[in-house]
């Protein structure tokens, strides 16, 4: 999966699928490990993305306190 190739509400749902799948219970070991991975990668895909936001928000907010 190449990250950019998904928006952050993408990678959202499909993190919740696989959430989804991973509570239900009734799949194989070899197919959770690979969910399970697959969802750490789109987790913290999903991290970075807030975090940059994060930073432009505090830009915004600085600028907003010196005008």
């Amino acid at each position: 999966m190449k990250k950019t190739d998904k928006t952050f509400e993408e990678a959202m749902a499909e993190l919740e699928e696989i959430t989804d799948k991973l509570a239900e219970g009734n799949i194989a070991l070899d197919e959770m490990m690979k969910l399970y991975a697959k969802g750490k990668d789109l987790s913290a895909y999903c991290r970075k993305i807030l975090d940059s936001y994060d930073k432009k928000l505090e830009k915004v907010e600085v600028k907003s306190d010196e005008g």
